[in-house]
């Protein structure tokens, strides 16, 4: 039976990211059935507020302390997380299924020589054991998973599970300090926008295809997305094109995501897109063409030219915004 859980708190230029938060709350829901306390670690130089994720379920927070630890280096993170996991005995370990959560978790098992799943979507525990549901075969199939190995490790789709305050009693903070952390490359600069939203942590995601038919159309897709408080998506062909930047992929070879509502306008559906955005509550496709595989996953589909469609939607969205 495991007695510990340690939950990975992503934190970004001092701010606990909301994925994080997420994972929080998923593992002290699972925790009540395992009969175990949840601890988490956040690894930077100065994290605001790190006691705010007490309201999600946590009781104590790690935070490991050095000025070069301010931004990511896998090198350094592996090693300051493995002695962590092995000073304080945890069993099982939760990364939020971000960029850096799929990059650090596979390091940590390997280390520990444990099993992991990754891109979690659900989970219970059966008989003090956890069963997590992943998706296969490009989101066509899901699979139950159990890890045999002691100490397990598990990744959660970020915007899947809910960040739902358990408690409003702040979470107790131990700080660590490094000295000398392996920093084996260093990050000299991160150049990103301040206005655009991650793809895969927005709540609503307007994404567009080759039936954008050129860049400068994408206006049209940032003015409704813009409208909407949306982030800014693109299918593969439109990136491998050079329309828009890898950051907005969507798909297996981009970033998945999760939205509430998912818009895809010009967006035929191949299986390498929708295994990215399937996952979605609500789906919209627009498209010219009524056999587009997009459909066959949408809750809302219009046969039409996104051309003449969008600056309708964007009309009377601006309507409803100005009554």
């Amino acid at each position: 039976m495991a007695n510990k859980i340690l939950v990975f708190l992503e934190q970004r230029d001092g701010q606990i990211k909301k994925s994080s938060y997420e994972v929080s709350a998923a593992a002290w829901k699972v925790s009540k059935d395992l009969n175990a306390e949840v601890e988490g670690v956040v690894i930077g130089s100065e994290v605001e507020n790190p006691n705010i994720v007490g309201n999600y379920g946590l009781k104590k927070v790690y935070h490991i302390k050095n000025e070069q630890l301010a931004n990511y280096s896998s090198s350094a993170y592996t090693d300051i997380l493995i002695d962590l996991i092995k000073s304080i005995d945890s069993q099982i370990i939760i990364f939020s299924a971000t960029s850096m959560g799929k990059d650090l978790a596979p390091r940590i098992a390997a280390k520990l020589d444990c099993g992991i799943v990754n891109d979690v979507i659900d989970w219970k525990v059966d008989n003090s054991e956890i069963i997590a549901t992943r998706p296969v075969y490009a989101g066509k199939a899901l699979t139950d998973v159990k890890i045999k190995s002691d100490k397990k490790i598990f990744t959660l789709r970020p915007n899947v599970f809910k960040a739902e305050k358990i408690t409003e009693q702040a979470a107790t903070i131990e700080i660590k300090k490094v000295d000398n952390p392996n920093l084996r490359t260093k990050v000299i600069e991160i150049i990103k926008s301040d206005t655009k939203l991650d793809v895969a942590e927005a709540d609503i995601i307007v994404s567009g295809g080759r039936g954008v038919k050129a860049p400068e159309n994408f206006k049209l897709i940032e003015e409704l997305a813009d409208l909407l408080g949306a982030a800014t998506g693109a299918s593969r062909a439109v990136v491998d094109a050079g329309w828009r930047p890898h950051s907005e992929q969507v798909g297996q070879t981009g970033k998945t995501v999760s939205p509430t509502l998912y818009i895809a306008l010009g967006i035929s559906g191949a299986i390498q897109h929708l295994a990215g955005m399937r996952s979605s509550k609500y789906i919209v496709a627009i498209n010219k063409d009524k056999d587009a595989p997009i459909f066959q996953v949408a809750d809302y589909g219009i046969v039409g030219d996104l051309f003449e469609i969008v600056p309708a939607m964007i009309e009377e969205i601006k309507k409803i915004k100005n009554s």
